[in-house]
């Protein structure tokens, strides 16, 4: 029993380091604690030199760009929108269809098809996870299932005598069901896969906000080994990397040491307090999909009267989409999952 108990309190803290506690960015001991949506790409946006494979991966979404760098131009355009609709719904259908479907693209169309092609590893996520919680089938995970299928059958109040860290468990235990309840916004302690995909993901909803900045206060509360309400740089660094006697200090400790003198310490007293905390925690972002939707427009609106056409998105296809002729031959898997 205890090797089981070590055994899921290790897939725990894995879960928990996703879900808002990991270690700070930067190291490679640490995973990121920053709550910030994923770059569109991680390509380099160089369109000057005719290379659009970030606009082609923050229009289609990263998996199905590799399927296009396989494609024929042909092939490519078509998908795009060549075929007549009766043959298949293209992506420019889609497009309009989604919104006020007048023949046309708007901006606001072209933000919401960028935003929901990136969407798409969290709804993957959330279908793999809803099949561990969804215990009894019933369409919806219940607290006390998501309870149990990640701590064990515990029954509430319940001290964890088997566990090797108990008063981490009991500190998780708690982080999550807060986190549950404000995801639940009916209150009947049952999670739609709405609820639940606001739960797995908060920083994707302004409604979790709260839970999120709490995660910076949380963050603050677990760095500040000396509870002084600070974090001074060794406490930071403490967090990224375990010192061993008579070893150099890596370089990228180093590193991080001016990240927190430059970029962490806002007002350069040599510690953060709880505002900088929040702000390395849940840094402003962008609204990168509006801002490549921006992109795309200004570059494909020939008439500049800010919408765009079928005629004016396939004549620039080769923005929006790749094929073998457009990217630079890279041996990608190719795969058949349709938009």
């Amino acid at each position: 029993m205890m090797w089981r108990r070590s055994l899921l309190l290790l897939l725990l803290l894995l879960r928990w380091w996703a879900l808002g506690k990991p270690s700070p960015d930067g190291g490679p001991h640490g995973q990121a604690r920053v709550h910030q949506g994923a770059p569109l790409s991680d390509a380099p946006h160089d369109d000057a030199h005719g290379n659009f494979q970030y606009d082609h991966e923050a229009f289609l979404g990263r998996d199905v760009a590799k399927e296009f760098d396989q494609l024929s131009p042909e092939e490519s355009q078509a998908r795009l929108g060549v075929l007549p609709r009766p043959l298949r719904s293209r992506i420019v259908d889609r497009m309009d269809l989604a919104g006020d479907n007048d023949g046309w693209v708007s901006l606001a169309e072209l933000r919401s098809w960028i935003a929901h092609t990136q969407q798409r590893h969290i709804r993957d996520s959330v279908s793999a996870a809803w099949h561990t919680y969804d215990t009894d089938r019933d369409g919806r995970v219940g607290w006390e299932e998501l309870r149990n299928a990640t701590y064990g059958h515990y029954e509430p109040g319940e001290e964890f005598h088997d566990v090797e860290d108990a008063e981490t468990y009991k500190k998780m235990l708690a982080r999550d069901e807060r986190r549950f309840r404000v995801a639940d916004q009916d209150g009947d302690s049952m999670a739609t896969r709405e609820e639940l995909t606001a739960f797995l993901h908060p920083e994707e909803f302004p409604h979790m906000r709260d839970i999120v900045v709490a995660v910076s206060e949380e963050t603050l509360e677990d760095l500040d080994r000396n509870k002084d309400g600070y974090v001074q740089v060794e406490e930071y660094i403490a967090d990224l990397y375990s010192e061993v006697p008579g070893e150099e200090e890596p370089a990228w400790v180093q590193t991080e040491r001016q990240q927190f003198r430059d970029f962490r310490d806002l007002n350069k007293d040599g510690k953060l307090d709880g505002s900088e905390v929040g702000y390395w925690v849940l840094p402003p972002s962008q609204d990168q999909p509006l801002v490549e939707a921006n992109h795309l427009l200004h570059e494909s609106d020939t008439d500049k009267d800010g919408r765009l056409s079928k005629a004016e998105i396939l004549s620039n296809w080769n923005m929006f989409v790749g094929s073998q002729a457009t990217n630079y031959g890279e041996d990608l898997t190719r795969h058949h999952d349709e938009l």
